[in-house]
């Protein structure tokens, strides 16, 4: 029955409902004005909700019992739950802006979001190579605006940290033609044959590795949760086929009986 009662849908909602509740409660505690007027109520909803979140979690472990902690998803529920159970005081203080972790429960109640973040963390092996290729141009980039321009622009490209930053500034297209290029090719009237295939490699080519990548990643998941439903929904038919074959081979014995008779 405790079983029933966790993975009911109405429950699911509830807990989304208090998520969705709690996390408005953290924003409004920020607020020193609505706390003078509210703050023992917030704080007492606070202390509520969190109480409903330590019962629910508590419930999921007596139900699942060793499976719990095989779910990675589980596992950061816990530790949410936990970090909020904490007390936030004297060196532990910073833990009081943890609490808004619990926000992110949403992820595992959601499933479009359960989705997305699944896609993502599967996403992470191949965006390894595409950053490993990024750093390399980064590298190679920088070393190149440092001796092209370092020395008539040192707080941009007076050192290699500095000339990275620049190109990381340049990567975002943030302010990157009247606030560094521009004044640049005033002194360097070519040097837009540097920056251009900069812009054209990093930002257009190698950042787009990264959305598909992440693309093809959710898309994997997707397949993957819709061959998990489909095998479900057949071992939930495979009983009724299996009755149904059973009449059909005793329908055909008693035909086959009424035929000798005969």
């Amino acid at each position: 029955m405790l079983k029933s009662i966790i993975m009911h849908s109405n429950t699911e909602r509830a807990i989304m409902a208090l998520i969705v509740i709690n996390a408005i409660i953290l924003g409004l505690e920020t607020s020193p004005a609505v706390m003078k007027s509210y703050g023992p109520i917030l704080e007492w909803l606070d202390h509520a909700i969190l109480a409903v979140f330590v019962v629910e979690i508590l419930a999921r472990m007596l139900v699942q019992r060793t499976a719990f902690f095989r779910d990675a998803w589980n596992v950061f529920d816990f530790l949410v739950i936990v970090i909020a159970l904490i007390p936030a005081t004297g060196p532990l203080q910073v833990l009081r802006a943890l609490r808004i972790l619990r926000v992110l429960r949403l992820i595992t109640v959601v499933p479009s979001l359960k989705r997305v973040v699944g896609g993502l963390i599967g996403a992470l092996p191949g965006m390894g190579s595409v950053v490993a290729l990024l750093l390399l141009l980064f590298y190679v980039f920088a070393v190149m605006a440092t001796k092209l321009f370092g020395e008539e622009f040192p707080n941009f490209f007076g050192t290699l940290a500095a000339s990275g930053f620049t190109l990381f500034q340049i990567m975002t297209l943030e302010d990157w033609a009247a606030g560094i290029v521009r004044p640049v090719m005033e002194k360097y009237p070519y040097a837009w044959l540097f920056f251009i295939p900069y812009i054209v490699v990093v930002t257009f080519a190698v950042l787009n590795l990264f959305i598909g990548i992440v693309v093809s990643a959710m898309q994997t998941e997707h397949d993957a949760e819709e061959e998990a439903k489909h095998k479900k929904e057949r071992a939930e038919e495979q009983p009724l086929l299996d009755e149904l074959k059973a009449l059909r081979a005793e329908v055909a014995s008693l035909r086959g009986e009424l035929a000798a008779r005969k």
